[in-house]
């Protein structure tokens, strides 16, 4: 990372912004060109390893491209706007990276996965074990094996 000054070394401040986000993008090895698609996600730490979870439709790119190569590049980020410095312009940003191996989650996990999904994005309660959709979903799970943050907070 060029911008030292930047870089956020705390694995849980990391982890606290990862949660902050929206949405995640998940970088896939693809045929001729690398395949970027944005997912809703959840966390879930288990010791010292974070695992993410996202959920995908059975067919299509996306799974094509997991079940080809299951190495992937997670990116989050929470934009704050740009502005002007004394310097000229800058945008005030914090984002995460990180890279892991993707697998299906079946069963009892692919529920605990859709659980988290839905609990990130505020309705933990929501009975994802009755959903019709279910049979035609597919959930992954990511072992993060390495996690980075960077932010430009300061003004």
């Amino acid at each position: 990372m060029r911008r030292k000054d930047r870089e956020i070394c705390v694995r849980e401040e990391i982890e606290e912004m990862l949660e902050r986000c929206d949405t995640l993008c998940i970088g896939l090895k693809g045929e001729k060109y690398p395949y970027v698609v944005p997912v809703s996600f959840g966390t879930l730490r288990e010791g010292d390893v974070l695992y993410v979870y996202f959920h995908s439709a059975q067919e299509g790119l996306k799974a094509e491209c997991l079940e080809k190569n299951p190495e992937v590049c997670v990116e989050g980020h929470i934009f704050h706007g740009v502005e002007r410095t004394e310097h000229g312009i800058t945008t005030r940003f914090e984002s995460v990276i990180g890279f892991g191996t993707a697998e299906k989650a079946e069963g009892d996990e692919k529920i605990r996965g859709l659980q988290l999904i839905t609990g990130h994005y505020g309705h933990p309660e929501y009975p994802v074990d009755r959903c019709r959709g279910l049979d035609v979903t597919s959930v992954y799970r990511i072992k993060i094996e390495s996690l980075t943050g960077k932010r430009n907070l300061s003004r």
